[in-house]
């Protein structure tokens, strides 16, 4: 009940994705690139924000568990006006130094242009991507993960339409390529903002007011710091791992670049519903262990993994079967077709991988125990995914055959790492015995007003 939502969402964001994508690649194979190394740009800097509402949503998940609503409210609230501050800064780093910015990344000439126009005018409004992430995260909590389904739907079909109407000049507007992609995200994440605020004004007990978004209190955004910094430090690992890779991807060569851009869009595929039910699994389990219910939490996630691992690896094989046919929707270039086809039977590799880490990653995420997902994320992302990326992919002058090596090595490392976190039980089982030691001393105090 809570996964489908979440994968009709992602299911059509990746089908117009998809659809964005091609829009992109008819202004050019350069401008694909653009937007491939600067979503990972993008993804490094919204770790900031995705630290307090990545904490807060699974606080807010437990707190309503625990029958403590207000308690849930209050947290909803912080991380809102939180995220809004950061996501504000974030904007005007991007729009003031998308130039300087491409000098760290290595950008080349023929890609500087591109890159001012859609770094500062799409980056310069992810105060709205900010506050998206805070609203949805905070109402998917509650366990509504309807209405964010229904929203980000919306929000995607008028990105498409105001794409077409924009890159190409349609109905008399002007035809104003990549910067209309850029007036086109902005809109469309714009009404997104303004419905999800709507809707997260009713969604706990007591209606949220304008004055409300002023309350902070110490005590419990120390809670969402205590579970959200790790599970930040983990993105930020696995994002900046990604932009050292799409740097090494860059000294292969534009083609290497466009053809990276369009695999992530076929892979997205595989795994968008094991990202559904992990994601569904997360909100359940943090919901059943402030319930105190840890055996059903326990196996909960396994089913979640079975479910994920034998969807992904079905589409996988389809995407195998398909792969070049739909490449060929983003580009005639033979180069980009003949490596990104060469990737697809590696894709079968990956996937399962990804999926085993994405379910029991959440699952210890829901119970609290991000610390140790962050740990050992950084040591698999810096040794085996970045380093073992540069010595294989260009060192050893593998290509992009070897980086995605790396890649697929990376999620089987984590993965066995985060099963064998999850057999061992340890947050589930302290849960039970401070349930234990709770209910031992409740007794006593009602035997002792008893006698």
């Amino acid at each position: 009940m809570l996964a489908w939502p979440i994968f009709i969402e992602v299911l059509l964001q990746t089908l117009l994705g998809t659809v964005d994508t091609v829009m992109v690649s008819r202004i050019s194979d350069d401008a694909v690139a653009v937007v491939g190394l600067s979503g990972q740009l993008f993804a490094a800097l919204t770790t900031l924000f995705m630290t307090i509402s990545g904490g807060a949503g699974i606080l807010i998940a437990q707190k309503l568990g625990a029958k403590r609503g207000e308690d849930a409210r209050t947290i909803a609230i912080m991380s809102l006006t939180v995220s809004g501050v950061i996501g504000l800064a974030i904007s005007a780093l991007l729009y003031a130094q998308a130039e300087n910015l491409a000098g760290m990344l290595g950008i080349s000439d023929e890609l500087l242009p591109l890159w001012n126009v859609y770094v500062s005018y799409f980056g310069g409004g992810m105060v709205l991507t900010a506050l998206i992430a805070a609203l949805s995260t905070a109402i998917r909590n509650t366990g509504n993960t309807r209405t964010p389904m229904y929203i980000g739907i919306a929000m995607n079909v008028v990105h498409i339409v105001l794409n077409y109407v924009l890159i190409f000049g349609m109905f008399g507007f002007p035809e104003w390529g990549l910067f209309g992609v850029t007036v086109s995200g902005n809109v469309s994440r714009l009404i997104a903002v303004l419905l999800l605020f709507y809707v997260f004004v009713y969604s706990f007990n007591r209606k949220i007011g304008f004055r409300d978004l002023l309350v902070f209190k110490p005590k419990l955004f120390k809670e969402v710091l205590h579970i959200g910094w790790p599970l930040g430090v983990n993105m930020s690992g696995w994002v900046f791992s990604q932009l050292a890779i799409y740097a090494f991807i860059a000294m292969l060569g534009a083609a290497e670049l466009a053809t990276k851009t369009y695999m992530n869009t076929l892979e997205s595929f595989c795994f968008m519903l094991g990202y559904a039910i992990s994601l569904a699994v997360q909100i359940q389990v943090a919901h059943l262990f402030g319930a105190g219910k840890t055996r059903e939490a326990y196996v909960g996630a396994y089913r979640a993994l079975g479910i994920g691992l034998g969807l992904a690896m079905l589409n996988a094989l389809l995407l195998l079967a398909m792969g070049r046919y739909l490449l060929g929707l983003f580009s005639q270039n033979e180069e980009i077709l003949a490596l990104g086809t060469s990737l697809l039977a590696l894709n079968l590799l990956l996937q399962p991988g990804k999926v085993l880490n994405m379910s029991l990653n959440n699952a210890l995420n829901a119970v609290g125990d991000t610390r140790y997902t962050m740990v050992t994320a950084l040591f698999s992302l810096s040794l085996v995914a970045t380093a073992g990326s540069y010595w294989l992919g260009i060192h050893a002058g593998w290509g992009l055959a070897g980086i995605y090596c790396c890649m697929i090595a990376d999620e089987w490392v984590r993965g066995i790492l985060v099963l064998r976190r999850w057999k061992g039980q340890k947050y589930l089982r302290k849960a039970e015995a401070e349930s234990r030691v709770s209910d031992s001393r409740r007794m006593a105090t009602e035997t002792g007003l008893s006698l």
